[in-house]
Order: structure tokens, then sequence, then C-alpha cells
């Protein structure tokens, strides 16, 4: 996989709101002499709403990396407001936002004194024991580490929720609540809103190339439900083993076995699955995510499809999880498994990643031959989802909103995807990255190195910063490595998040 950061773009802004100590203060720290010796701050080039949180973002990195360690000493906020040329409201702002974290102190005459480590009122988190093998009825480790607190999430999988459109749900919300009926409010399709699944399978037209009849849409509770609906349904037909992607992703291996299907890994390259691999396994069926390979993000080419089409052909099942095709760019579109040979093939897809996932809205198509065995699975699972907010979504997509959603979506995670580019190119130069094309995360790896990537995302939990190790996700052992989403936080929460995991491999390099 290449290094090559092509087409990224250099010098990207904050892209948040103005902060309330700085908010409308154009005037201050706007010439291009401004800066201080003090950590090489040069505040000239950033915008007036976001300077406190930079400047509190570039010393919590200082103390995350060991330039400034503990019991140092932060300049007095009215010579570093003078320096820097704006207010020392912003100076003395960004220094509480610190000490709120417990990472300085104040000491009266002694002045700001770095403390480095936040107090905790418990002990400190650990990550929870995973991998491939992490089964059982309970919480995966994907489960317990989301619950876990932290300073900085760079979980993967996790979108920006700050960006949900409020206004235009509550406006779709308003109009469908005007037009329905008392009738409405009864049972519900089983399959889903009627409008609903026709404006999915307009969605897939005009954005994935599947040409599906609202009659083959079905709605479900995001991808999640649809891969125990499948389960369930192939088990029933005598299917036990279902092909998997190594690595992979540990969450959707752990539903399928809850639905007792057994798990097997056939290898991922830099070409997408293996094919060869797949046919020796004997597997009837697979799972895997062509458009943007979890996690490597590695595309299945075109000599791997026309073999996985012609597997498939012979009497092979293919669940194709389209989990985040719509985020991408740097590359073209890739067009889904489902348009090309809909017969053989399982289609699941969400707005878990698109909008939010506590809306629990997906779609699932299915085989002809599989379909009444879904809709039965899914009638007796819960009759059916919420009907308003199917409604709701529907709204969205048929007046356009939602391709807006998406355009503003794209700008905001390149932005932030360019910032963790380029913190990691700084901060972690010796590491390999990984899917840098489309998406919502990195996959970083270190080659050569001799760590365990477990204890490397431990020492980041342990200095607050949340992150998947990728052996939670591999079935064969491979170089350490991290996987990192960079959608849901500001940019500032970005780098400081790589400069303590750069702290943290520090602790436990050999």
């Amino acid at each position: 996989m290449s290094r090559s950061n092509e087409g990224v773009v250099q010098g990207s802004k904050t892209d948040d709101p103005p902060s309330g100590a700085d908010a409308g203060r154009g005037g201050a720290g706007t010439s291009g002499e401004a800066g201080s010796d003090f950590l090489q701050l040069d505040i000239g080039r950033v915008p007036a709403g976001g300077r406190t949180e930079w400047l509190a973002g570039r010393l919590r990195a200082a103390i995350a990396d060991g330039t400034l360690p503990a019991g140092s000493r932060l300049p007095a906020s009215r010579v570093l407001a003078a320096e820097l040329q704006v207010s020392r409201g912003l100076v003395t702002e960004a220094y509480q936002r610190l000490a709120e974290t417990g990472q300085v102190s104040g000491r009266g005459r002694a002045g700001t004194v770095v403390v480095a480590v936040p107090s905790r009122a418990e002990p400190p988190a650990e990550l929870p024991a995973g991998g491939p093998r992490a089964t059982g009825a309970g919480a995966g480790p994907v489960d317990a580490l989301r619950a876990l607190p932290c300073r900085i999430d760079l979980s993967p999988g996790v979108p920006d929720l700050a960006a949900f459109p409020r206004t235009a749900w509550l406006r779709a919300e308003r109009q469908v609540l005007a037009d329905l009926t008392p009738a409405d409010f009864g049972y519900g399709n089983p399959q889903g809103a009627p409008a609903l699944r026709e404006a999915v399978a307009g969605w897939l037209a005009r954005n994935r190339g599947i040409r599906a009849d609202p009659g083959e849409v079905v709605i479900v509770a995001g991808v999640a439900q649809a891969l125990a609906l499948l389960s369930q349904v192939l088990r029933e037909t005598g299917v036990t083993r279902l092909a998997v992607e190594d690595p992979g992703s540990l969450g959707a291996r752990q539903q399928l076995e809850y639905g007792q299907l057994e798990p097997v890994p056939v290898p991922v390259d830099g070409a997408g699955l293996d094919v060869a691999a797949l046919r020796a396994s004997g597997a009837r069926a697979v799972l895997l995510t062509p458009a943007h390979q979890f996690p490597t993000g590695v595309v299945l080419d075109g000599d791997r499809r026309r073999d996985l089409l012609g597997w498939a052909a012979e009497g092979g099942l293919v669940i194709e999880d389209d989990y985040d095709a719509e985020h991408r760019y740097d590359r073209a579109p890739v067009p889904a498994l489902r348009a090309l040979l809909p017969e053989a093939v399982c289609y699941a897809g969400s707005v878990s990643k698109l909008l939010a996932p506590a809306l629990r809205l997906g779609w699932l198509l299915v085989p002809a031959r599989h379909r009444d065995a879904v809709l039965a699975a899914k009638r007796y699972a819960d009759l059916g989802n919420p009907v308003l907010a199917q409604l709701v979504l529907a709204r969205l997509m048929d007046s356009g909103e939602l391709e807006r959603h998406l355009r503003f979506l794209r700008r905001r995670h390149r932005r932030r995807r360019d910032a963790m580019l380029r913190a990691l190119r700084d901060r972690l130069p010796g590491a390999r990255v990984h899917g840098a094309a489309a998406g919502l995360h990195l996959t970083v790896t270190f080659d050569g190195d001799a760590f365990e990537d477990t204890a490397l995302a431990s020492a980041a939990l342990d200095l607050g910063v949340k992150c998947h190790p990728l052996s939670w996700h591999r079935f064969r052992p491979g170089p350490p490595g991290l996987i990192l989403g960079y959608a849901s936080g500001p940019v500032a929460e970005i780098e400081e998040g790589i400069a303590v995991l750069a702290a943290a491999l520090r602790r436990i390099r050999p």
C-alpha cells in the first residue's frame, strides 16, 4: 500500500464554529508578526473564531508528547497574550480548558503548572480483551470500548454526530405529521413503509447504480439486523459456514457467530478478497465490503470482481455490506456488486454513517429465492421498524436534502482526513497509512516493529484517546496497527489525538 498522500489538501482550516472566548474578536492576532517563541506559536493564520481551541489544542499536544513535562510552568497569561497579540481573556480561557481536564493547575504566585495526568476519580480504563475469538452472549470488545469514557474518540465507524441535520429533520417531520391520518399510526408493513422503500430504491439507483423495485426492498434496523436475519435464513437452508474477510470487521463476525454461523477467514490483499482462497475454503456464502474494505480501505479490483461473480453464478451467495460507500474523496465511485448480479447478491446498507446510528434505519435487498424467508424473519423479529422515522427519512431522500447533507459531509470529512494525514506525517513518520481515498477512518501499520498493537491502544486509552488495535479485526498475525476514525471530532482534537498516540508509542516501544 502506497504512502503517497497525493491529492491531499494542505493547510485546511478548522471547520468548527467560533468558541465563546474569542468569538467575534477579529482584530487581535491578525498581524503577520503575531507569535511567540514559546512552542513556536504562530497564531496569525488561525481563523478568529477558532483561536481559543487552537491554543488549547497546541498546549494539550505539547503536554501529551512530552514537550511540556509535568512541572513545566506556562507563560503568564498577560505575557503570552501580548506576544500573540490577542486578548488576555483568550489565553485565560485556553488555560482554563486545560485546568478543567486536569492537565494544568494554577499555583498562585508560582503561575500555571503542568501536571500532565488528569486526576481520576476511578482507576484508569483498561482496553477490553478482544480479537477474532472474542465471542459470547455479552458485549464484545467493540461495544465495551464504546462505553468507556475518553477525552478524544478516534474509534472507527463513528460518524459526525454533531452534523446531524436537525433543522431539515424537524421540517420533514412536521410535513409528515401534517399529512398523516389516524390510521397511519397503526401497525405498519413489516417490510417497511412503502414511501421509504420507494425512496430507497431511488437513492440506490442514483447513488449506487442498483436498479431495484420498491417491492424488493426490506427496511431493517441497520446492517446488524440485516446480518441477523440473513444468518437465520441461511442456517435454515443448511448453510453453517460463512466466509469473511481477513482482516475484516470483528463486530460483523460476532454478529454472524451469534446467529450460529461459523466464520471462515479468507485473506485480503491489495486487490481485495482472494477469490481463489474463497473457492478453496468450500464456503457457500461470503460476507464482504467490496467498495471500501474494512479496515484496509482497498477496493475489490476488476479481475477479482469477475472471479467473485463467476463463483456466485456457480451457486455461491454474496452478502455485500455497503457500509460507507458514499464517503469518497480522491477516487471515482465503485459500482455495487448487487447492480451486476442481483440474483446472487444480498445487499445491505444504512444511514448510520450518513445521519446517525441512533436512527436504526437501513435496507436489505435479497435474491428472490430468499425474500419470503427474510420477510417472515423480519415480521417475527419486530413487526417492522417505527413508521414515523421511516416517513421522515423518505421525505429527506425525495426532497434532495440527503444529497445536500452528503455533499456537506464530504467537504467536512475531507478537511478532517487531511488534518489526520498531516498529523500522522509529522508525529508518526514511520507509520504506513492505508485507505485514505474514502471512508471515515484510516488504518496505520508499523512494519518491522515488534510491539503489540493492543499495548499501544491501551497506552493511548490511559492517556484519554480511544482507537482500535488492528489485531482485533484479524485472524492471521500481521504487523501491529491501529484503526483511526477522523469523522467525529474537530481538527484540533484529531491533531491532539495523534500527538497522544505518538506519546503512547514512545511508552511501549522496546
